[in-house]
Protein backbone atom coordinates (compact mmCIF):
# COMPACT_ATOMS: atom_id res chain seq x y z
CA UNK A 1 0.00 0.00 0.00
CA UNK A 2 1.79 2.80 -1.58
CA UNK A 3 -1.19 5.23 -1.64
CA UNK A 4 -1.78 7.60 1.72
CA UNK A 5 -4.23 6.15 4.26
CA UNK A 6 -5.22 7.97 7.50
CA UNK A 7 -2.94 7.23 10.61
CA UNK A 8 -4.14 7.36 14.12
CA UNK A 9 -2.24 8.43 17.11
CA UNK A 10 -4.03 7.46 20.44
CA UNK A 11 -3.21 9.46 23.64
CA UNK A 12 -4.14 10.44 26.90
CA UNK A 13 -7.60 12.27 26.77
CA UNK A 14 -7.19 15.80 27.41
CA UNK A 15 -3.22 15.50 25.99
CA UNK A 16 -4.86 15.78 21.79
CA UNK A 17 -3.24 19.48 21.60
CA UNK A 18 -0.01 18.67 23.38
CA UNK A 19 0.39 15.13 20.89
CA UNK A 20 -0.28 17.09 18.01
CA UNK A 21 2.72 19.60 18.80
CA UNK A 22 5.01 16.80 19.36
CA UNK A 23 3.56 15.78 15.95
CA UNK A 24 4.43 18.93 14.56
CA UNK A 25 7.90 18.90 15.99
CA UNK A 26 8.48 15.68 14.74
CA UNK A 27 7.31 16.53 10.94
CA UNK A 28 3.81 15.05 10.60
CA UNK A 29 2.75 18.31 9.31
CA UNK A 30 -0.43 17.85 9.00
CA UNK A 31 -1.48 16.29 12.22
CA UNK A 32 -4.88 17.22 13.09
CA UNK A 33 -6.50 16.71 16.58
CA UNK A 34 -9.35 14.08 16.84
CA UNK A 35 -11.15 13.00 20.11
CA UNK A 36 -8.66 10.66 21.98
CA UNK A 37 -5.54 11.63 19.83
CA UNK A 38 -5.21 12.72 16.41
CA UNK A 39 -4.81 11.77 12.40
CA UNK A 40 -2.11 12.00 10.03
CA UNK A 41 -2.01 10.79 6.27
CA UNK A 42 0.57 9.04 5.30
CA UNK A 43 2.39 5.69 4.89
CA UNK A 44 3.32 2.68 6.12
CA UNK A 45 7.23 4.62 6.40
CA UNK A 46 5.50 7.01 8.56
CA UNK A 47 3.66 4.84 10.50
CA UNK A 48 7.22 3.23 11.55
CA UNK A 49 8.47 6.44 12.22
CA UNK A 50 5.71 7.35 14.88
CA UNK A 51 6.25 4.21 16.66
CA UNK A 52 9.56 5.33 16.74
CA UNK A 53 9.91 8.63 17.86
CA UNK A 54 6.22 9.60 19.21
CA UNK A 55 7.03 9.81 22.81
CA UNK A 56 3.58 11.06 24.11
CA UNK A 57 1.33 8.27 21.88
CA UNK A 58 -0.05 5.62 23.59
CA UNK A 59 -0.26 3.08 20.01
CA UNK A 60 -0.28 4.06 16.15
CA UNK A 61 -3.27 2.54 14.73
CA UNK A 62 -3.23 2.17 10.70
CA UNK A 63 -6.64 2.98 9.11
CA UNK A 64 -6.42 0.32 6.13
CA UNK A 65 -9.42 0.78 4.60
CA UNK A 66 -13.62 0.53 4.79
CA UNK A 67 -16.94 -0.46 3.61
CA UNK A 68 -20.23 -0.12 4.43
CA UNK A 69 -22.29 -3.07 5.85
CA UNK A 70 -26.35 -2.78 6.67
CA UNK A 71 -26.26 -6.58 7.99
CA UNK A 72 -24.41 -9.49 9.09
CA UNK A 73 -24.53 -10.96 6.30
CA UNK A 74 -23.30 -8.17 4.20
CA UNK A 75 -20.89 -8.04 6.60
CA UNK A 76 -19.36 -11.60 5.93
CA UNK A 77 -19.32 -10.78 2.09
CA UNK A 78 -17.59 -8.25 2.42
CA UNK A 79 -14.82 -8.89 4.72
CA UNK A 80 -14.42 -12.18 2.81
CA UNK A 81 -14.00 -10.05 -0.55
CA UNK A 82 -11.68 -8.09 1.60
CA UNK A 83 -7.62 -7.97 0.66
CA UNK A 84 -6.55 -8.48 4.06
CA UNK A 85 -3.12 -10.14 2.51
CA UNK A 86 -1.96 -6.97 1.51
CA UNK A 87 -1.41 -5.91 4.93
CA UNK A 88 -1.49 -9.78 6.83
CA UNK A 89 0.24 -12.34 6.95
CA UNK A 90 -0.65 -16.27 6.78
CA UNK A 91 1.99 -17.39 9.16
CA UNK A 92 1.46 -14.97 11.31
CA UNK A 93 -2.06 -15.00 14.16
CA UNK A 94 -4.47 -11.97 14.45
CA UNK A 95 -6.70 -11.45 16.66
CA UNK A 96 -10.27 -9.05 15.82
CA UNK A 97 -11.89 -6.53 18.28
CA UNK A 98 -14.89 -5.07 17.35
CA UNK A 99 -17.09 -1.95 18.31
CA UNK A 100 -20.22 -0.86 17.30
CA UNK A 101 -22.18 2.42 17.54
CA UNK A 102 -26.02 2.98 18.14
CA UNK A 103 -26.63 4.55 14.78
CA UNK A 104 -25.44 1.33 12.82
CA UNK A 105 -27.92 -1.86 12.23
CA UNK A 106 -25.19 -3.83 13.18
CA UNK A 107 -25.09 -3.54 16.86
CA UNK A 108 -23.87 -6.74 18.24
CA UNK A 109 -20.08 -6.32 18.59
CA UNK A 110 -19.31 -10.18 19.42
CA UNK A 111 -21.18 -11.60 16.05
CA UNK A 112 -19.97 -9.04 14.16
CA UNK A 113 -16.22 -10.12 15.53
CA UNK A 114 -17.55 -13.91 14.78
CA UNK A 115 -18.52 -12.85 11.13
CA UNK A 116 -14.62 -11.21 10.06
CA UNK A 117 -13.02 -14.06 12.24
CA UNK A 118 -14.83 -16.78 9.71
CA UNK A 119 -13.84 -14.53 6.98
CA UNK A 120 -10.24 -14.40 7.69
CA UNK A 121 -9.76 -18.23 8.30
CA UNK A 122 -12.11 -19.56 5.86
CA UNK A 123 -11.38 -17.11 2.42
CA UNK A 124 -8.00 -15.63 3.79
CA UNK A 125 -6.16 -18.88 5.29
CA UNK A 126 -5.58 -16.75 8.93
CA UNK A 127 -5.31 -17.93 12.13
CA UNK A 128 -6.74 -16.40 14.72
CA UNK A 129 -5.39 -16.17 18.61
CA UNK A 130 -6.28 -14.71 21.70
CA UNK A 131 -2.80 -14.03 22.10
CA UNK A 132 -1.95 -12.68 18.63
CA UNK A 133 0.86 -10.40 17.91
CA UNK A 134 -1.24 -8.04 15.77
CA UNK A 135 -4.74 -6.66 16.44
CA UNK A 136 -6.89 -5.57 13.78
CA UNK A 137 -9.75 -3.03 15.36
CA UNK A 138 -12.87 -2.54 13.29
CA UNK A 139 -15.14 0.10 14.48
CA UNK A 140 -18.90 0.04 12.91
CA UNK A 141 -20.13 3.31 12.78
CA UNK A 142 -23.37 4.42 11.12
CA UNK A 143 -22.92 1.27 8.54
CA UNK A 144 -19.66 2.34 8.19
CA UNK A 145 -17.08 -0.98 8.75
CA UNK A 146 -13.65 0.91 9.37
CA UNK A 147 -10.64 -1.56 9.74
CA UNK A 148 -7.64 -0.65 12.13
CA UNK A 149 -4.53 -2.39 12.40
CA UNK A 150 -2.98 -1.88 16.02
CA UNK A 151 0.70 -1.31 14.59
CA UNK A 152 2.20 -0.73 17.85
CA UNK A 153 1.40 -4.38 19.53
CA UNK A 154 2.45 -3.36 23.47
CA UNK A 155 1.65 0.20 24.54
CA UNK A 156 4.18 2.42 23.49
CA UNK A 157 4.51 3.79 27.25
CA UNK A 158 6.74 0.04 27.21
CA UNK A 159 9.86 1.56 25.83
CA UNK A 160 11.50 -1.54 26.17
CA UNK A 161 14.40 -0.57 28.75
CA UNK A 162 12.90 -0.08 32.11
CA UNK A 163 11.96 -3.11 34.10
CA UNK A 164 11.98 -2.14 37.34
CA UNK A 165 8.66 0.00 38.73
CA UNK A 166 7.44 1.29 41.70
CA UNK A 167 4.01 1.07 43.33
CA UNK A 168 2.23 3.42 41.28
CA UNK A 169 4.69 4.22 38.25
CA UNK A 170 4.13 6.99 36.02
CA UNK A 171 3.97 6.23 32.49
CA UNK A 172 6.23 6.88 30.61
CA UNK A 173 4.26 8.19 27.80
CA UNK A 174 1.92 10.36 29.94
CA UNK A 175 5.51 11.67 31.54
CA UNK A 176 6.26 12.98 28.25
CA UNK A 177 3.10 14.54 27.88
CA UNK A 178 3.26 16.19 30.75
CA UNK A 179 6.52 18.03 30.55
CA UNK A 180 5.97 18.71 27.61
CA UNK A 181 2.54 20.73 28.83
CA UNK A 182 4.81 21.88 31.48
CA UNK A 183 7.38 23.89 28.88
CA UNK A 184 9.91 21.56 28.87
CA UNK A 185 11.87 21.43 25.68
CA UNK A 186 15.15 19.39 26.81
CA UNK A 187 17.00 22.34 27.19
CA UNK A 188 17.03 23.22 31.23
CA UNK A 189 17.36 20.96 34.35
CA UNK A 190 14.60 18.54 35.57
CA UNK A 191 14.69 17.85 38.83
CA UNK A 192 11.76 14.97 40.27
CA UNK A 193 11.69 15.61 44.29
CA UNK A 194 9.59 12.10 44.45
CA UNK A 195 11.56 9.84 41.51
CA UNK A 196 10.20 6.74 42.31
CA UNK A 197 11.71 4.38 39.53
CA UNK A 198 12.84 7.16 37.71
CA UNK A 199 10.29 8.55 35.07
CA UNK A 200 10.51 12.06 34.97
CA UNK A 201 14.00 12.54 34.81
CA UNK A 202 15.09 9.52 32.58
CA UNK A 203 12.30 10.71 30.02
CA UNK A 204 13.37 14.33 30.12
CA UNK A 205 17.18 13.17 29.81
CA UNK A 206 16.60 10.90 26.72
CA UNK A 207 14.56 13.98 25.52
CA UNK A 208 17.68 16.23 26.37
CA UNK A 209 19.95 13.72 24.28
CA UNK A 210 17.63 13.02 21.03
CA UNK A 211 17.44 9.75 21.69
CA UNK A 212 14.39 8.25 19.98
CA UNK A 213 12.14 6.54 22.47
CA UNK A 214 11.56 3.40 20.51
CA UNK A 215 14.99 2.46 20.23
CA UNK A 216 15.32 -0.43 22.02
CA UNK A 217 11.76 -2.68 21.56
CA UNK A 218 10.01 -4.33 18.90
CA UNK A 219 6.10 -3.42 17.20
CA UNK A 220 3.55 -5.17 15.93
CA UNK A 221 4.34 -4.00 12.30
CA UNK A 222 7.57 -5.89 11.97
CA UNK A 223 4.88 -8.86 11.50
CA UNK A 224 2.80 -7.62 9.06
CA UNK A 225 3.43 -7.58 4.97
CA UNK A 226 4.24 -3.99 4.72
CA UNK A 227 6.94 -4.41 6.44
CA UNK A 228 10.62 -3.72 5.10
CA UNK A 229 13.37 -5.15 7.47
CA UNK A 230 16.39 -3.01 5.88
CA UNK A 231 14.01 0.26 5.72
CA UNK A 232 13.39 0.15 9.36
CA UNK A 233 16.97 -0.65 10.31
CA UNK A 234 18.05 2.55 8.65
CA UNK A 235 15.19 4.42 9.91
CA UNK A 236 15.93 3.30 13.46
CA UNK A 237 19.81 4.30 12.65
CA UNK A 238 19.28 7.93 11.91
CA UNK A 239 19.25 9.98 14.64
CA UNK A 240 20.87 13.08 15.71
CA UNK A 241 22.19 12.12 20.11
CA UNK A 242 24.04 14.60 21.63
CA UNK A 243 25.16 14.91 25.35
CA UNK A 244 22.70 17.18 26.95
CA UNK A 245 23.87 21.15 27.82
CA UNK A 246 22.31 20.49 32.16
CA UNK A 247 22.15 18.10 34.35
CA UNK A 248 18.90 15.97 35.65
CA UNK A 249 18.58 15.34 39.31
CA UNK A 250 15.84 12.57 41.37
CA UNK A 251 15.09 11.80 45.04
CA UNK A 252 13.59 9.84 46.91
CA UNK A 253 13.31 8.52 50.61
CA UNK A 254 12.75 5.18 49.88
CA UNK A 255 16.52 3.73 49.29
CA UNK A 256 14.68 0.79 46.72
CA UNK A 257 13.11 3.25 44.38
CA UNK A 258 16.53 4.87 44.16
CA UNK A 259 18.02 1.77 43.30
CA UNK A 260 15.61 0.81 40.65
CA UNK A 261 15.93 4.22 39.11
CA UNK A 262 18.99 4.06 39.02
CA UNK A 263 18.97 0.97 37.10
CA UNK A 264 16.56 2.03 34.55
CA UNK A 265 18.78 4.76 33.84
CA UNK A 266 21.66 2.75 33.04
CA UNK A 267 19.54 0.28 30.55
CA UNK A 268 18.19 3.62 29.10
CA UNK A 269 21.90 5.04 28.35
CA UNK A 270 21.60 8.18 30.55
CA UNK A 271 22.59 7.10 33.84
CA UNK A 272 25.45 9.54 33.31
CA UNK A 273 23.88 12.49 32.43
CA UNK A 274 21.16 12.00 36.06
CA UNK A 275 22.28 12.07 39.70
CA UNK A 276 20.17 10.13 42.35
CA UNK A 277 19.93 10.78 46.04
CA UNK A 278 18.20 9.32 48.79
CA UNK A 279 16.46 11.58 50.86
CA UNK A 280 13.09 13.26 51.94
CA UNK A 281 11.38 15.92 49.42
CA UNK A 282 11.49 18.21 52.33
CA UNK A 283 15.18 17.91 52.15
CA UNK A 284 16.45 18.42 48.84
CA UNK A 285 19.06 21.20 48.06
CA UNK A 286 19.00 23.49 44.64
CA UNK A 287 21.57 21.96 42.13
CA UNK A 288 24.34 24.16 40.91
CA UNK A 289 23.22 25.50 37.40
CA UNK A 290 20.71 27.31 35.90
CA UNK A 291 16.75 27.21 36.85
CA UNK A 292 14.83 24.25 35.58
CA UNK A 293 11.80 22.51 36.26
CA UNK A 294 10.93 20.49 39.39
CA UNK A 295 8.10 18.04 38.70
CA UNK A 296 6.73 15.31 40.69
CA UNK A 297 3.94 12.45 40.87
CA UNK A 298 3.76 12.48 45.00
CA UNK A 299 1.53 9.99 46.81
CA UNK A 300 -2.15 11.03 47.48
CA UNK A 301 -3.91 8.54 49.19
CA UNK A 302 -5.22 6.77 46.28
CA UNK A 303 -3.07 3.65 46.25
CA UNK A 304 -0.30 5.22 48.41
CA UNK A 305 -0.77 6.06 51.62
CA UNK A 306 -2.72 7.93 54.05
CA UNK A 307 -4.16 10.90 52.70
CA UNK A 308 -4.56 12.82 56.21
CA UNK A 309 -0.92 11.98 56.68
CA UNK A 310 0.38 13.22 53.13
CA UNK A 311 -0.42 16.87 53.77
CA UNK A 312 2.30 17.51 55.64
CA UNK A 313 5.08 15.26 53.19
CA UNK A 314 3.55 18.48 50.47
CA UNK A 315 3.82 20.82 53.00
CA UNK A 316 7.59 20.20 53.72
CA UNK A 317 8.16 19.73 49.94
CA UNK A 318 6.48 23.08 49.21
CA UNK A 319 8.75 25.00 52.31
CA UNK A 320 11.87 23.11 50.35
CA UNK A 321 10.89 24.44 47.03
CA UNK A 322 10.31 27.97 48.54
CA UNK A 323 13.31 28.21 50.51
CA UNK A 324 16.00 26.68 47.50
CA UNK A 325 14.37 27.09 43.88
CA UNK A 326 14.10 31.05 43.44
CA UNK A 327 13.66 31.03 39.81
CA UNK A 328 12.28 27.90 39.08
CA UNK A 329 8.72 26.36 38.03
CA UNK A 330 6.62 23.60 39.56
CA UNK A 331 4.53 20.82 37.78
CA UNK A 332 3.09 18.61 40.58
CA UNK A 333 0.40 15.60 39.82
CA UNK A 334 -2.09 14.69 42.24
CA UNK A 335 -5.61 13.90 42.42
CA UNK A 336 -6.62 16.58 45.63
CA UNK A 337 -6.27 19.94 45.55
CA UNK A 338 -6.15 19.99 49.07
CA UNK A 339 -2.58 18.15 48.55
CA UNK A 340 -1.57 20.53 45.95
CA UNK A 341 -2.90 23.48 48.41
CA UNK A 342 -0.53 22.14 51.49
CA UNK A 343 2.46 22.83 49.50
CA UNK A 344 1.70 26.62 49.70
CA UNK A 345 3.04 27.20 46.02
CA UNK A 346 1.11 29.87 43.89
CA UNK A 347 0.02 27.24 41.17
CA UNK A 348 -2.05 28.58 38.24
CA UNK A 349 -5.92 27.66 38.26
CA UNK A 350 -6.11 23.82 37.42
CA UNK A 351 -7.21 22.08 33.77
CA UNK A 352 -8.88 19.22 32.74
CA UNK A 353 -8.50 16.32 34.53
CA UNK A 354 -6.16 13.40 33.02
CA UNK A 355 -7.14 9.72 33.84
CA UNK A 356 -4.13 8.09 35.64
CA UNK A 357 -4.46 4.36 36.90
CA UNK A 358 -7.46 4.12 37.59
CA UNK A 359 -8.05 7.94 39.17
CA UNK A 360 -8.45 11.22 37.97
CA UNK A 361 -5.35 13.67 38.41
CA UNK A 362 -4.53 16.93 37.85
CA UNK A 363 -1.06 18.65 36.43
CA UNK A 364 -0.81 21.40 38.82
CA UNK A 365 2.17 23.84 37.44
CA UNK A 366 3.55 27.46 38.64
CA UNK A 367 4.81 29.89 36.35
CA UNK A 368 8.31 31.02 37.34
CA UNK A 369 8.94 30.96 41.30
Amino acid sequence: MTTPFEIFMVCTPGFEQTLQAEALENGFSDAQITPGGITIMGTWGDVWRANLVMRGATRILARVGSFMAFHLAQLDKRARKYPWGEVLRQDVPVRVEVSTSKRSKIYHAGAATQRIETALKESHGMTIAADAPVSIKVRIDDNRVTISVDTSGESLHKRGHKEAVGKAPMRETLAALMLRACGYDGTEPVLDPMCGSGTFVIEAAEIACGLFPGRTRDFAFQQLATYDDTAWKNMRRVGGTHAPTHHFYGSDRDAGAIRMATANAERAGVADHITFQNLSAADIKRPEGPPGLIICNPPYGGRIGNQNMLYGVYSGLGDAIKREFSGWRVGMVTSEAGLAKAAGLPFKPKGAAIPHGGLKVWLFQTCTL
